[in-house]
């Protein structure tokens, strides 16, 4: 028994996160994009010529730093959802490195990323394949009562 959002008698949690998904992750991607071009004149522009992997180690870093302290990356932090773990806590750490890894790799073998966006559209918890395999779920953030 899992303490995530029933998809159907808490559908709220699951409305419109594809689509809040897909938006985030343009966000995440021109937030890479600037820190690359930051760090470049660090590399003495040689980062020029090997800038793909200079934006998938940002990426990484990005990624995993911002999953390990708040379950969400800047992007979703602003449509306001996040990613859990199967007992409906928040990442730490080692989450964040799994599921960013598993991201990492489904960008690196392009068909997995498009299976990963096909059950994202598809899967009544809108899971791609890293959130499959780690039982991990996006939902929308709660609105913090006051």
């Amino acid at each position: 028994m899992t303490a995530t959002p029933d998809p159907y008698a808490q559908s709220d949690f699951y409305k419109d996160v594809p689509l809040k998904r897909l938006m985030a992750w343009g966000v995440d991607a021109l937030l890479t994009f600037m820190a690359c071009l930051v760090v470049l004149p660090f590399t003495a522009f040689t980062g020029v010529f090997f800038f793909p992997l200079l934006f998938l180690v940002i990426g990484f870093v990005y990624r995993m730093i911002t999953l390990a302290n708040g379950s969400a990356t800047w992007g979703m932090r602003l449509f306001a959802i996040e990613l859990r773990r199967a007992d409906g806590t928040r990442f730490d750490a080692g989450g964040a490195f799994a599921h960013t890894l598993g991201y990492t790799i489904s960008w690196a073998f392009f068909p997995l990323q498009l299976i990963s966006i096909v059950l994202m559209a598809t899967t009544e918890r809108g899971q791609g394949l890293s959130d499959l395999a780690l039982g991990t779920i996006m939902i929308n953030r709660r609105a913090n009562m006051r």
